[in-house]
């Protein structure tokens, strides 16, 4: 048999993993832009702004709707520390200054996705969900073979949780357009340098796939 990544999902065995779309990093307000004015904001992420608003945040919900009606289990991840004061967090998050502490606002999911009541919710303290939290057991609990990702940022929590999903042998699809980063360029060339980790499509082609066919086959 032909081993490919381009296998179309099957309900029992999949799950949508939605990465770090949370208030800290995807607010206006959140803590990550406290040092910046609005005309700095703007300047240095007016691009990422406008994509959350005009079509990665859409295609989330879109995603998140047709996978709760399909039955496809969702998860979240949120960058939250396990302590008040951080001292749990990676090395790497301290030197990034990367400071959410436990059960803030900046640390919750955005409204516009909010997670429902029997969906799972982790925190992490590390770039990869899969190094600070034991999204491996879950996912492993729950029969999950095939894993869809979207989330931000694309060339970092989202490539990270791609290469490491990939290693410990799921089939990982990207939703390319539920995805975004700090500009168009660092968005493309993020995308062009996973292609071999993952299969990649669009909100539009997955959700023709989720509704087109059954998923139970």
């Amino acid at each position: 048999m032909e081993l490919s990544r381009d296998v179309p999902l099957k309900k029992h065995q999949s799950a949508l993993l939605f990465i770090d779309v949370q208030n800290f990093n995807t607010h206006p307000e959140g803590s990550f832009f406290k040092k910046l004015d609005v005309s700095e904001t703007k300047e240095k992420y007016g691009w990422y702004f406008s994509s959350l608003k005009k079509s990665v945040i859409p295609n989330m919900q879109r995603l998140q709707s047709a996978c709760r009606s399909a039955g496809i289990e969702i998860l979240y991840t949120t960058i939250e520390n396990l302590t008040k004061d951080g001292r749990d967090r990676s090395l790497d998050y301290k030197i990034s200054g990367f400071d959410v502490p436990k059960g803030s606002w900046d640390g919750k999911v955005i409204g516009q996705i909010a997670p429902g009541d029997d969906e799972i919710w982790l925190q992490k303290t590390s770039c990869s969900v899969f190094v600070s939290t034991h999204i491996d057991y879950i996912l492993r609990n729950l029969g999950v073979k095939q894993l869809v990702i979207s989330g931000l940022i694309t060339d970092q929590c989202v490539e990270s949780a791609i290469r490491d999903a990939c290693d410990l042998g799921y089939l990982v699809t990207q939703v390319t357009d539920a995805c975004t980063t700090y500009s168009q360029e660092r968005h493309d060339n993020s995308i062009h340098a996973i292609k071999g980790f993952c299969r990649q499509v669009t909100t539009d082609a997955l959700l023709a796939e989720i509704k087109g066919k059954d998923l139970n086959v």
